[in-house]
């Protein structure tokens, strides 16, 4: 990039990272578990992958049993590779294993197997314990679900005078997922591999979304020709959200009745307490 210094116009390099995440969603708030930056010419997955490896080598099987994982790691390698750990997984399947996706479509062509909702929203489910992977040369299991959901929405129009008037509607969203898998299910409802499947979304909505909007995660507090330094900038920025994460729920919910707080609120008020407000020098 170019910006200019003392009015000189200078060339420098802003660096940019790209970082995996593994992040514990199975308990009561998501915990990031470890974070790895990508190196030059690594992919996404492969660097997943060792991320994965070396957290099994430092931490073992204590927090790691199933991987949740978003379309992206449906790969036959990188699933080979997950299993060889002794791992679970279940995946989304989506339109980069077209014909895994084209034969989970034809196999829950027919009625829903499970149906549950309210007013407000729908949920069906259907279930084909094996389904042909031709890319991989073996079955999967896949649940399908469609949610459709009742939202209010807000339309500002013109009335008859011309004037902008918001106006109340309902809006209904229907979506439609794929979860592969290989989980042995046994007595356990396959409505568990849907439940498994969304909780990836914790990951982004509670994790990565709180730390960027709220912990600056993204901002480009540029250290400019240091790498390194924006490294461990990253790193301190993690570790801060997850001390901070663990101390609201062990430490501030965990001794309220009713909780009136939210962990961002938290936050809030922890950085006032550090904030130092210079004082006018009265001599």
């Amino acid at each position: 990039m170019e910006h200019k210094v003392d009015g000189e116009l200078r060339e420098e390099m802003q660096y940019y990272h790209r970082i995996c995440a593994v992040t514990v969603v199975s308990s009561a708030f998501p915990i990031p578990l470890g974070i790895r930056f990508q190196k030059d010419g690594e992919t996404e997955v492969s660097c997943s992958l060792s991320l994965l490896q070396d957290l099994l080598g430092r931490v073992g099987r204590r927090f790691l049993d199933l991987l949740v994982a978003d379309a992206l790691y449906l790969q036959a390698p990188f699933v080979r590779d997950v299993e060889g750990l002794g791992l679970d997984w279940v995946i989304n399947l989506k339109e980069n294993q077209p014909e895994l996706l084209a034969e989970a479509q034809r196999l829950t062509a027919g009625a829903a197997l499970h149906r549950d909702g309210d007013e407000q929203q729908e949920l069906q489910l259907w279930h084909a314990p094996e389904v042909y992977w031709p890319v991989a040369d073996r079955s999967v299991r896949v649940v399908k679900t469609v949610r459709t959901q009742q939202k209010n929405r807000v339309r500002v129009g013109l009335n008859d005078a011309g004037q902008r008037r918001p106006r109340k509607e309902i809006v209904v969203e229907q979506s439609t997922n794929f979860y592969a898998s290989n989980l042995e299910l046994g007595t356990i409802p396959p409505v568990f591999v849907y439940q498994l499947g969304r909780s990836r979304w914790v990951i982004d909505t509670e994790v990565f979304q709180t730390i960027t909007t709220d912990g600056h995660l993204k901002k480009p507090s540029v250290h400019q020709g240091r790498g390194q330094a924006l490294l461990v900038l990253t790193m301190i920025r993690v570790l801060a959200f997850t001390l901070t994460m663990v101390f609201f729920h062990r430490q501030v919910r965990s001794h309220l009745r009713s909780c009136c707080i939210g962990f961002c609120d938290l936050a809030q008020r922890l950085a006032y307490q550090f904030v130092v407000t210079a004082q006018p020098d009265s001599s």
